[in-house]
């Protein structure tokens, strides 16, 4: 009997002592400061999509003749002017052509030449009645036919000319090269992409809306962009608003042009174009929260919110669309309740905070 009380008491006293360890535990564990926001609500008068930069004035450049690349004169971040020789393409059969025609050129010169003479003689002599009606008519004829071969060997050369134009690929404007899509020895076709540039400083936005609101998108309207790589925000205005979507999948292009801006801005960044619209029917309120304050975790997103004993708990969210920074809540979170902006500390359900002010 003795023995079963001395175990009783040392029982009790080990129970006590852990639970006066699991308080301290409790005590000492840390809590995390926050700093807690409310929604922001959205009007609803303007649509987003996604899009992408582009400089205003580019070029791919090709050409429509077949044959080997002789040399490349630049690289790609060259600057070129106007008029500069970027590619040279073989062009022995045609420059071969050329040599013929010129030569075809020099003899219908003088044998033109000597049929105006003769036709200016005959046309003299009859007007003094010293050659007769048939004789005026063949040596018209013979002028005539003399000239026109003359037009048709100047002609040909033009057509030569023109075809040495694509052997030798000048730049259009003056740019940076971009692209560069061939090397020496390699085989040009026609059609094929030789060289891209472009000319730096002005830039728009391609941008594809959906069919649905596309009719509350009118040209010249002031627009804002977000570039999704640096996360900076820039304006435009709208300048060009396809009418068919045929060869878009439903989705109809919209052209934004840039203004000048100091934040850097390079083609092909991919953005997200904030349309402001005026007479759209749904107006209601949207509430909007920042992007940067979601959870993620698999394929469920949310957000931490702050209960009455001041620890926190994550809400499941059904998001909207994207309007910039920010992003629409369908579910999950109220237009008055307050959600935890940031935090210096790893947040899960349960943890203390302390709200800072």
């Amino acid at each position: 009997m003795k023995n079963i009380t001395l175990l009783t008491s040392l029982f009790a006293l080990l129970f006590l002592a852990s639970c006066g360890n699991d308080q301290k535990k409790l005590a000492t564990t840390p809590s995390v400061n926050v700093t807690v926001s409310s929604p922001i609500l959205g009007n609803g008068s303007y649509v987003t999509s996604s899009g992408k930069i582009e400089a205003v004035q580019n070029a791919d450049l090709s050409t429509r003749m077949m044959g080997f690349v002789n040399n490349v004169y630049v690289k790609i971040g060259q600057k070129v002017g106007k008029g500069q020789l970027l590619l040279s393409i073989n062009s022995t059969d045609i420059t071969a052509k050329k040599a013929q025609v010129e030569a075809s050129i020099t003899e219908a010169t003088a044998a033109f030449t000597n049929a105006e003479k003769d036709y200016n003689r005959y046309k003299s002599l009859y007007k003094d009645k010293s050659v007769s009606q048939k004789e005026m008519d063949d040596i018209t004829a013979n002028y005539d036919m003399a000239k026109a071969r003359l037009n048709a060997a100047t002609q040909m050369k033009n057509q030569v000319n023109s075809q040495l134009s694509y052997a030798n690929i000048k730049a259009p404007f003056t740019g940076v090269i971009t692209g560069k899509y061939i090397n020496k020895g390699d085989m040009a076709n026609p059609g094929m992409p030789l060289i891209s540039m472009e000319t730096p400083g002005k830039y728009q936005v391609i941008s594809l809306v959906p069919e649905s609101e596309i009719t509350y998108i009118k040209p010249n309207s002031k627009v804002t962009v977000l570039i999704k790589s640096t996360n900076e925000m820039v304006t435009g205005f709208v300048t060009e608003i396809s009418a068919s979507a045929k060869n878009t999948g439903g989705q109809y292009l919209v052209k934004v042009v840039l203004n000048k801006t100091d934040t850097k801005i390079l083609s092909g960044m991919f953005t997200s174009v904030q349309f402001p619209i005026s007479n759209k029917a749904t107006t209601n309120s949207s509430v909007l929260i920042p992007e940067k304050s979601l959870v993620h975790k698999g394929q469920l997103t949310g957000i931490y919110t702050v209960s009455s004993s001041n620890t926190a708990i994550l809400r499941w969210l059904r998001l909207g669309k994207t309007y910039g920074n920010n992003i629409e809540v369908l579910s999950g979170l109220n237009a008055d309740e307050k959600f935890i902006a940031s935090a210096d500390g790893k947040l899960y359900n349960g943890v203390k905070v302390n709200i800072q002010k």
